[in-house]
């Protein structure tokens, strides 16, 4: 039996479980216990306590990137990477930056919008710089889909399922892809595969109560984890006031350390 823990909101997830669905293979989801803390078999799975984590009868891995090579060797058909070493290495560096560059600018929008980390005139200078920024990043994407229909060339493939999570996100927050681009397009084309309908529609379905978030963040009942390229995106945009109340508030935290 496949497990995988996961959220899903987690863009992280979302790749992983649109790769199984392409590949046709049946997992279980689980949500841990992330406020509880106590859930024993998910710590086990991975020790940063971060989603996702796939558990392959005795075997278990973390980190979506690892998670992706890992279904590749296992399950190599439909493959999913390019065929040629260039190509390869083009569709990971697009999965690289959405992960490390894009998804800390929608993770920056939920945190101001759902959570309500800032109001007012901080709020929306941490907006607007998201919006930006995001305008950037789809510039940049559609540069590279050029007159592709998929980022993997004539069939969809890793660098879709890589970057369709963090595009659909920051549409969903109101940073559409320029209208008329070749991602727009590509983004209609691409969430009408049953595996991005299915993983999009359960997310959209988690978010039942998110109207308590703000309460349960500033209760520190719920911690959100600032590190690598999310710390860093709060400290470059103005939050750092954000960053000291969530430490001293102890409702955010870095990683875990490892006993």
């Amino acid at each position: 039996m496949i497990v995988l823990y996961e959220h899903p909101l987690s863009p992280y997830a979302q790749k992983v479980k649109i790769a199984l669905r392409e590949k046709g293979v049946a997992f279980e989801p689980r949500m841990p216990d992330l406020l509880g803390g106590g859930d024993t078999d998910f710590q086990a799975a991975n020790p940063r306590r971060e989603v996702p984590a796939l558990v392959d009868d005795q075997t278990a891995i973390f980190d979506s990137t690892i998670i992706l090579e890992y279904i590749e060797d296992r399950w190599p058909d439909p493959p999913l990477l390019p065929r040629a070493a260039a190509e390869r290495a083009r569709v990971r560096m697009l999965e690289e930056l959405c992960d490390t560059y894009y998804e800390p600018i929608n993770w920056a929008v939920f945190e101001v919008r759902a959570f309500q980390r800032a109001t007012g005139a901080l709020a929306e200078r941490l907006l607007h710089r998201a919006t930006a920024q995001v305008g950037g990043i789809n510039g940049y994407l559609d540069r590279q889909l050029g007159s592709h229909q998929y980022f993997n060339g004539a069939s969809f493939g890793w660098g879709d399922l890589a970057v369709v999570p963090f595009v659909h996100a920051a549409d969903m927050s109101g940073n559409q892809p320029a209208t008329g681009s070749a991602l727009a397009a590509w983004l209609e084309r691409v969430r009408a595969r049953p595996s991005i309908a299915q993983t999009f529609e359960e997310a959209v379905g988690s978010m039942e109560g998110f109207q308590m978030l703000p309460d349960l963040v500033r209760s520190g009942q719920f911690v959100r984890e600032y590190r690598d390229h999310r710390l860093e995106w709060m400290l470059r945009s103005g939050g750092l006031e954000i960053v000291l109340e969530g430490m001293q508030r102890k409702n955010i935290r870095f990683s875990h350390e490892l006993k």
